[in-house]
């Protein structure tokens, strides 16, 4: 019998969402390559537009630390909201995602920092058996370490960890998607290969 496609890390575009997790401006000074990861953000976004995936924006305690960074155009979000715990998984965000994608299969996560807020968003995840997609050149840490390691932990629970553009070609699928065009423009610049490894101990196997 065969196996769910989904589980073995394929996408498809109307069972997917893309969160998009705290990358506010206040950050910007402290965490790693936050330039990338918001690089990344915007990209996606613009695909999303192309897929018809909606986004979903979380913002850590704005009131203290301020509103996702205007670098990022967060207009054609599907919803942007507050949160004071760490995972993005929140009340809102499963009733909003129940309405928007009832046959929800698979989430594409980005954003900051890797080590918390998106490891807690991870583990609630796969705890409601969704398949979790970590784009490794859009999230990052204050610490190359911390990014490092939650990369690995990632991997070890069952995340499929990969780049933006191996997220976007899987949900592509065939050269004949009507977004083909789109989604390669989206693509022209490759993953800076420093990103990808933090250090000899630490990167991606």
């Amino acid at each position: 019998m065969a196996r769910n496609i989904l589980k073995l890390g394929a996408l498809e575009a109307n069972k997917t969402a893309f969160l998009l997790c705290d990358i506010q401006e206040t950050f910007r000074p402290h965490i790693k390559h936050f330039g990338e990861v918001v690089r990344v953000a915007n990209k996606m976004l613009e695909a999303a537009k192309a897929f018809k995936i909606p986004v979903y924006v979380s913002e850590q305690y704005p009131k203290g630390l301020g509103r996702t960074t205007k670098d990022i155009k967060v207009e054609d979000a599907a919803m942007v909201y507050e949160k004071t715990r760490f995972s993005m998984v929140t009340p809102e965000l499963q009733e909003r995602l129940k309405k928007d994608v009832p046959d929800l299969g698979s989430v594409v996560l980005f954003g900051i920092e890797a080590h918390v807020c998106i490891e807690q968003t991870v583990i609630d995840l796969l705890n409601e058996d969704i398949a979790v997609h970590i784009l490794a050149d859009g999230v990052s840490s204050r610490s190359l370490m911390d990014r490092g390691l939650a990369l690995q932990r990632f991997q070890n629970i069952g995340c499929f960890v990969g780049t933006s553009e191996n997220v976007l070609f899987k949900l592509l699928r065939d050269k004949n998607n009507p977004a083909f065009k789109q989604i390669s423009k989206l693509n022209t610049s490759p993953t800076p290969d420093e990103f990808g490894a933090n250090s000899e101990k630490y990167k991606l196997q």
